[in-house]
């Protein structure tokens, strides 16, 4: 009978990520991401998807939804997965860092998961900050990279408002500003995936979404109706509930309803 080889820490670290990237119900270890981890840690496509359904054992909003994982959960994924919700943003961008270092070691390369298609690793030179970047710029740059694929993922890759399904002009948009509220900002709660034209209106307060989740303007943004770009990006959306998918958690109320009070421009 084989010896199994046991999770490491590090391991857990690259599951944990995973897990936040990729929706449950879709850890079929036929999926190209999972085998394509798997030969990245030396494991079976199987051990990382049956690694990924112990993880879902462990998180309430699956429970909440009537669903489950498998059972088998290990002493350290129990403790990493507390760890994790309680540290995220010490974990996550610690996570987001060794995922990476399965697929360059070169700072300028992006490396995102994107959902049904795989991880992707793009050259992308990015522009010097002096001769080295001390460790929090490098921990709040992966810690964004981490939240960007954990929320487009969650949105299934589309803006939620238009459905616009270009990635590069996708944005992961903080319900709370990032810079106010620094435990709050890789809550996946706190994310929406907007198109960077109603990021930057979300943002500025032009447009907000009610206790429905539904899309409201700004008087600002009404006063330039009936103007065609405004009517058919905005105006055409009025009413219409932001697009989630069935297993994600909807984003906090009581986040929204700080973005509706003291954000928007009413």
């Amino acid at each position: 009978m084989p010896i199994r080889k046991p999770w490491t820490r590090n391991e857990l670290l690259v599951m944990l990520n995973l897990y936040e990237k990729i929706p449950f119900g879709h850890f079929d270890e036929g999926q190209p991401v999972i085998r394509d981890i798997a030969k990245r840690l030396g494991r079976s496509p199987g051990s990382v998807a049956m690694k990924l359904c112990n993880l879902a054992s462990l998180d309430p909003a699956v429970k909440a939804r009537g669903r489950k994982g498998l059972t088998g959960a290990s002493k350290l994924d129990r403790e990493m997965w507390a760890e994790f919700q309680v540290h995220r943003n010490v974990l996550a961008p610690q996570s987001e860092e060794t995922f990476r270092e399965l697929f360059t070691s070169d700072e300028s390369d992006d490396v995102e998961l994107v959902k049904g298609v795989g991880v992707r690793v793009r050259r992308h030179p990015i522009a010097p900050e002096g001769p080295t970047e001390v460790t929090a710029q490098v921990n709040a740059r992966r810690g964004q990279q981490f939240f960007r694929q954990m929320v487009l993922n969650a949105f299934d890759g589309q803006c939620c408002v238009t459905g616009i399904r270009v990635r590069d002009l996708l944005v992961a948009s903080h319900i709370l500003p990032w810079k106010p509220f620094p435990k709050e900002r890789l809550d996946p709660q706190n994310g929406l995936c907007l198109s960077r034209l109603h990021d930057g209106a979300f943002d500025r307060g032009l447009i907000t979404f009610d206790e429905k989740y539904r899309l409201v303007l700004s008087k600002e943004l009404r006063r330039h109706l009936p103007q065609p770009t405004i009517e058919h990006n905005f105006a055409n959306f009025v009413g219409t509930p932001i697009r989630l998918h069935t297993m994600m958690l909807p984003p906090k109320q009581e986040y929204m309803n700080y973005h509706r009070t003291e954000i928007f421009r009413g």
